[in-house]
């Protein structure tokens, strides 16, 4: 495993998460009242939702914003780690009420196990073991869209453009044996935690197949032009999520100032992901927020400026997902978007898929 790294000059973060602190909402008194952790809710992040997204999701918002700050609400799905597999678990999973996630889609790959529930809860984390395996990986389910939507075959050469904590490329492992799969990591402290997510999932003879990297991902098409068959830019963006819980109302007001910016970030990645594509490969486009500017209007703007792009159609994965993921209808046939519901408090999850010609 080789571990590239971009000039001093080139390595600053792109994005982090933010938030304020804020008066208890009903959620965190539930918290306090059962002895966990807070979650302290940030009210000045509350009210910028509030205002875009009663504008861009109408009445929508309000379910959304509900389960959003309702972390006793939240789901999260178990992804089986196949290089270390364990009927047991499978087993203790049936018990708790889980069910496979890959049930409702029949023609994708079948080393790919993802069990979910519709209850909220967290299954117990596992600790990094030197030498060791983890037998599964806790993720938002929504996050697998992007993965799947992807389609990865065995010996494609693949770039998780974005890649750190790890989840999606532990996914993508999980769905097909890549040629070489290059996972590349701007931040250098999130890019140690990459590191280490590979190393607790998976085996030494397949991390020779990966190469690690601290890429500006704005250099990577540059760099390596026309190399990869497929492309996973998960890009860094105003996590609604995280955005909304925190401690420090000075960043938090800097970075909802700095989000305005994020588009034209986010658009010079994808045109770097795309001249890093082989013509006739894919890249998937992903977010982890709601906001229209860094969505849609993203998409729109490459497929407006870019001749050798064009958009592929995702609407069969939409349809298929749709008993376990609460969608938004009317969206293009190439995208799709995650909202956070009751009993679906999956997301928010963005996803687009284009290909070069």
């Amino acid at each position: 495993m080789w571990l590239l790294r971009a000039p001093a000059r080139l390595r600053r973060p792109l994005a982090a998460s933010c938030g304020l602190r804020g008066g208890p909402s009903r959620a965190q008194e539930q918290l306090k009242s059962e002895g966990k952790p807070q979650k302290q809710i940030c009210q000045v992040v509350l009210d910028h939702f509030e205002k875009q997204y009663t504008k861009e999701l109408g009445e929508a918002w309000s379910t959304v914003r509900e389960v959003l700050t309702s972390p006793l609400c939240w789901q999260y799905a178990v992804l089986l780690n196949k290089f270390s597999y364990s009927s047991e678990l499978e087993n203790n999973l049936h018990l708790k009420g889980y069910h496979l996630f890959q049930e409702t889609l029949p023609y994708l790959p079948g080393s790919l196990k993802c069990y979910i529930s519709r209850n909220p809860g967290r299954f117990p984390a596992q600790k990094h073991q030197i030498g060791k395996l983890k037998k599964y990986y806790l993720l938002n389910a929504a996050s697998l869209l992007s993965v799947l939507a992807l389609e990865i075959k065995d010996g494609e050469r693949v770039l998780d453009m974005c890649a750190a904590p790890g989840g999606k490329s532990i996914a993508m492992l999980q769905c097909a044996w890549p040629g070489h799969l290059h996972c590349n990591e701007y931040d250098g402290l999130r890019s140690k935690w990459l590191k280490q997510t590979l190393e607790s999932f998976i085996p030494e003879p397949l991390m020779n197949l990966i190469t690690l990297s601290e890429f500006d991902g704005r250099q990577i098409g540059d760099l390596h032009p026309e190399l990869y068959d497929k492309v996973l830019l998960d890009a860094p963006c105003s996590n609604d999520r995280s955005w909304l819980f925190s401690s420090d109302i000075q960043q938090a007001t800097l970075r909802l100032i700095q989000r305005k910016e994020l588009s034209a970030l986010q658009v010079q990645l994808l045109r770097s992901a795309i001249k890093a594509l082989c013509p006739g490969g894919s890249v998937i486009y992903s977010t982890c927020t709601l906001s229209k500017a860094e969505n849609s209007d993203v998409i729109s703007h490459i497929l407006n400026s870019c001749s050798n792009v064009l958009p592929v159609d995702i609407s069969e994965l939409a349809s298929v997902v749709s008993d376990e993921f609460s969608l938004v209808a009317g969206v293009q046939p190439h995208e799709l978007l995650v909202l956070p519901a009751k009993g679906k408090a999956w997301g928010p999850m963005y996803v687009a898929k284009l290909k070069k010609t």
